[in-house]
């Protein structure tokens, strides 16, 4: 297996690989005390959950922080906004980016307040699971309110936009269930291995996180059925995924800081172990966080590039 260059981004790469920018050799690691974990990612800087507060970065350090009682989970950005769960007061959060104020507190419901869950954005709206015995609710950007309520699987908490719908996993049930927004109901199912939890649509297919198994699964978003699986290690507890450049990035706890799959295949295993934490993929660069360590990591766009 090849190994990862640490290269300096080269000028021969093409606008629309990546932006045409300057950027250091090698990963930038940043101190962040408390429990830095979830990242949504907004151009060159990221927002990171913390304890009672979400936090604003850059890869020249701490922007900003927005106090809550509890943020917990994945978050989305759409309409100029960080969208964001807090477990504690049961409530979609929305924070605009511009200003870091919180300028609206949905009250939803949280599907999991252990903070295992995805807040997603797709089909103009917000979705976030906010029932365990099995409700996604719909918001509308516009109201700030909820207008759907769609039944799910009981233990439904991960969820993902893409292929023009949102894809809920059920870690409990064992199953990948894709919600129409059109009609703002299941429309199909998929049995899945052992306590699937986070995944990522695109790069050919919704990839799922079957964490007991230690494999990342594969579905065609048009038949539903699943295509093929990648063995990564003996568990992927925790951890999480995302997708770009036509690969899926991997974040995992017990093998590498993160690694890379392209088609069914591990192209790269990349870092030591570093306990569990988050993973967003930009095209200025790949965000982690390990929350056991205290740190948040910029990985350069020279470490995303394609290899032949």
């Amino acid at each position: 297996m090849r190994t990862l260059k640490r290269m300096v981004l080269a000028a021969t790469l093409t606008a629309a690989m990546l932006p045409s920018m300057a950027f250091a050799e090698g990963e930038k690691v940043m101190t962040v005390p408390g429990f830095a974990d979830f990242l949504a990612a907004d151009g060159l800087t990221v927002w990171a959950t913390n304890k009672g507060k979400v936090e604003h970065w850059s890869r020249d350090g701490k922007l900003g922080e927005v106090l809550m009682t509890h943020p917990c989970g994945a978050m989305a950005i759409e309409h100029g906004s960080l969208w964001v769960a807090d477990c504690q007061e049961g409530t979609l959060n929305r924070i605009d980016i511009a200003t870091s104020k919180l300028i609206a507190s949905i009250p939803t419901g949280i599907a999991n307040p252990q903070g295992e869950l995805n807040v997603v954005a797709g089909a103009g709206s917000i979705w976030v699971a906010s029932d365990a015995k099995g409700v996604v609710s719909r918001v509308d950007p516009a109201t700030n309110s909820v207008i759907a309520s769609i039944p799910v699987d009981p233990g439904t908490w991960y969820m993902a936009f893409g292929f023009g719908s949102v894809w809920a996993v059920s870690a409990s049930q064992q199953t990948l269930q894709r919600i129409d927004p059109a009609t703002n109901s299941v429309v199909g199912k998929t049995p899945l291995g052992k306590e699937p939890g986070f995944l990522a649509a695109g790069a050919g297919g919704v990839w799922v996180q079957e964490q007991a198994d230690g494999t990342v699964a594969r579905v065609d978003p048009d038949s539903g059925k699943v295509t093929g699986r990648v063995k990564v290690g003996d568990n992927l507890k925790w951890g999480d995924i995302d997708v770009g450049h036509n690969k899926v990035w991997l974040r995992t706890t017990d093998d590498q800081v993160f690694v890379v799959i392209k088609g069914l295949k591990i192209e790269e295993r990349v870092g030591k172990a570093a306990g569990s934490g988050a993973l967003r993929f930009t095209d200025y660069g790949l965000w982690t966080t390990a929350h056991d360590e205290h740190t948040l990591t910029w990985w350069p766009p020279a470490v995303l590039m394609a290899k032949p």
